[in-house]
């Protein structure tokens, strides 16, 4: 890791802060904001509008420089509920254009192009699919259109422990990138995201880690999802909300492979220890 670059974003747009972040040293931090009544870790605590609001707020204070919006649980162990685009945006309508207004840029993780299509036109400027372009196929022309950034994760149906989860991972990433170029993505718009939990063992999850730095052969930006998620507890178990500590171990060690975004649950938490990280290297 390096130390962050000052730089004043107080005049750019939400589109242009997020550019311009995305060029700094550091890693940012991406807040997760459900508004679901089931995801595995806060299902039901924001869908209220106010409740949502609040928490972005609180994130946004807390040093997040992106908030990822989601309005259907993907919950990678298994036990998600399927939802409707109609439902989905329903969901979204009373969160997510006061969430935007408080200028900090905003992602939408979805997987359907119809979700993704209602959110840009409500001020989201990143799209967040977690299939990487690989289950809506209208997904890479609405990016496309749009000129947003897009995060392209590796996911699975699911988990074989037989496969190396390593070349799947390659593997899906070119398909992926094969989509992007055909739909006339720009390469500068694509962000990487390993899946961690998604379609894996907790033992592929502690691989894709550990290996993180071999997907810098993409040419494009890491992004690295480990809150709170299953493979901490095979190390040490424990529940979803008693997962800090291995949350921000994860994230420090996918910060120095190269990780350049963090999406967490907990910003504070992971904001400072990645500030004290990023300082001590300074002081090398």
């Amino acid at each position: 890791m390096t130390a962050a670059r000052s730089i004043d974003l107080s005049a750019l747009t939400a589109r242009e802060t997020l550019a311009a972040a995305l060029a700094q040293p550091a890693p940012l931090v991406m807040g997760v904001l459900n508004v679901t009544p089931d995801s595995f870790s806060d299902g039901g605590q924001f869908q209220r509008a106010d409740a949502a609001l609040a928490q972005a707020k609180r994130m946004i204070a807390e040093g997040a420089a992106i908030i990822d919006v989601g309005a259907e649980s993907t919950r990678p162990y298994g036990g998600m509920r399927p939802v409707s685009a109609t439902e989905e945006i329903a969901r979204l309508t009373p969160v997510l254009a006061s969430v935007v207004a408080l200028g900090t840029p905003v992602s939408i993780d979805t997987m359907k192009a119809e979700v993704a299509r209602f959110a840009l036109a409500h001020g989201v400027v990143m799209l967040n699919d977690i299939w990487g372009l690989q289950r809506d196929t209208d997904m890479a022309e609405l990016a496309a259109e749009h000129n947003v950034p897009i995060v392209l994760m590796h996911n699975r149906e699911a988990a074989d422990p037989d496969i190396d989860i390593i070349e799947d991972i390659a593997a899906f990433f070119e398909r992926s990138l094969a989509i992007a170029a055909n739909a006339g993505i720009r390469k500068a718009n694509i962000i990487l995201d390993p899946g961690i939990g998604f379609g894996k063992t907790d033992a592929q999850s502690l691989i894709a880690l550990a290996h993180l730095a071999e997907l810098a052969m993409f040419g494009c930006p890491i992004l690295v999802g480990a809150s709170r998620k299953r493979f901490i507890a095979s190390v040490t178990p424990s529940e979803p909300q008693a997962r800090l500590g291995g949350s921000i171990a994860a994230h420090l060690i996918a910060a120095e492979h190269g990780a350049r975004i963090i999406r967490a649950h907990d910003v504070a938490e992971t904001v400072q220890a990645l500030k004290v990280a990023n300082a001590i290297e300074a002081s090398r």
